[in-house]
Order: structure tokens, then sequence, then C-alpha cells
């Protein structure tokens, strides 16, 4: 599975420290969901799709969506 956070991010026109504060998902967490260090929680994505005004399945690519 793709996750699709940076891509979306860019495409609002957000940087990390902004969307981080929409969030409250710390920059650090959300630059590790980026670079797919970490998994993000299903709590993390609906926070993320809900910052970003989509739907948490924008938020990645999966051969079983």
């Amino acid at each position: 599975m793709k996750i699709l956070t940076y891509e979306a991010r860019r495409a609002k026109g957000l940087t990390l420290m902004q969307l981080a504060e929409k969030t409250e998902i710390s920059k650090s967490t959300l630059q590790c969901i980026e670079t797919g260090q970490v998994s993000p929680t299903l709590n993390q994505m609906e926070r993320i799709a809900k910052a970003l005004d989509t739907k948490i399945n924008a938020l990645f690519i999966s051969k079983y969506k």
C-alpha cells in the first residue's frame, strides 16, 4: 500500500508545518508517514483527510481498495 499524504498536501498548497497544526500530529510523525518510515493509524488518516478536505480512501493506493 502506498500512502499519498505528500501528494495530497502539496496539491492543497500546504506546508508540512501547516498540516501538522491542522491535524495536531507532529511534523516529524507526518514526515515519517510521508516517507513511508511508519504507517499511519486510522485515527491519523482520518485527521489528515479532514485537514485536507478529502476522503481517507483518496490518501492511499492499494489493490484491495
